[in-house]
């Protein structure tokens, strides 16, 4: 398959991944391949920014809406089965768009991953549940004392991260850091990788005001619908976790919300610094589309 093309459109949430995607896509007369670890779930909608269903309607998409929370989604299992989307695009198509902001996911696509250590459920289960019941300073705490290197290296602020290192290290005994050989496979087809940037000011007015319309959409309801799913690992996430703190009482709806703004800027430069390290990635203004139509053309 190298006379395929794969074209990764990454960057920070609310930058304008998905707009950007669904153009290219139709002036190529193909399908996406998300590369977004929520908007996989049935249950989450608001939260996660899932396209439009008129975007939906326009491009067929892969990975959306194809998984529930119940299911133990991860980076291995995306790249098996992005790997079998893209196959199948291939089959049709020269040229297939993925379009996300998950940086490992996009990883594990493009290089793939090393093999980890399996986790029994007993050991997921019993770190969910703490994590649950004490909350994010004592997950960052139980790290910081078991795995102190990827503590310095990793993504601190980020529970999923921050449980499965503390998963590997509970049942290797190691560092999470042990098991990443960092060799990159062979991919039969090529891929042009563009990330969408925006001035600070723009991106952080984009993230406030798609929260915004995401309380005026009906958020708050589709968290208190999910309460008996909190427990999750898909809803320990931004834009849940905080308003289930209001519904505790712990916080305020005012509070909630700025702190869904807060955590979601932060993340966004957590995406940046990641894709940053990767220097094969074409850097853009979403605005530009006249450039990205000429770049994926050529």
């Amino acid at each position: 398959m190298k006379n395929k093309t794969i074209i990764l459109i990454a960057g920070p949430t609310a930058v304008g991944k998905t707009s950007v995607a669904v153009a290219i896509a139709q002036s190529l007369h193909t399908k996406i391949i998300s590369a977004d670890s929520r908007q996989c779930f049935r249950e989450l909608n608001i939260g996660v920014a899932k396209p439009s269903p008129e975007q939906l309607q326009a491009v067929q998409h892969y990975f959306i809406n194809s998984h529930s929370v119940h299911d133990d989604v991860n980076a291995g299992m995306y790249e098996q089965l992005a790997l079998q989307y893209a196959e199948e695009i291939f089959q049709e198509h020269d040229t297939a768009v993925m379009v996300g902001g998950t940086g490992l996911y996009i990883k594990a696509f493009c290089e793939g991953l090393d093999n980890m250590p399996q986790v029994d459920a007993e050991t997921r289960n019993k770190i969910q549940e703490e994590y649950a019941e004490k909350g994010m300073e004592w997950l960052k705490n139980e790290v910081k004392n078991t795995d102190p290197g990827f503590y310095k290296t990793g993504e601190i602020e980020n529970p999923q991260r921050m449980m499965r290192a503390l998963e590997v290290v509970r049942i290797t005994g190691m560092s999470i850091l042990n098991f990443r050989k960092q060799q990159k496979k062979e991919r039969s087809f090529g891929i042009i990788k563009i990330a969408l940037e925006l001035s600070k000011e723009e991106l952080h007015h984009n993230i406030n005001t798609r929260v915004d319309q995401m309380i005026d959409d009906g958020l708050l309801d589709e968290v208190k619908n999910l309460q008996h799913l909190r427990s999750l690992n898909a809803l320990q996430t931004v834009g849940y976790s905080e308003l289930f703190n209001y519904i505790d009482g712990r916080i305020s709806l005012e509070k909630a919300i700025d702190d869904i703004k807060k955590n979601t800027r932060n993340y966004a430069k957590r995406q940046m610094t990641w894709f940053r390290k990767d220097k094969e990635f074409t850097w853009i203004d979403p605005i530009d589309i006249s450039l990205l139509k000429k770049i994926t053309q050529s």
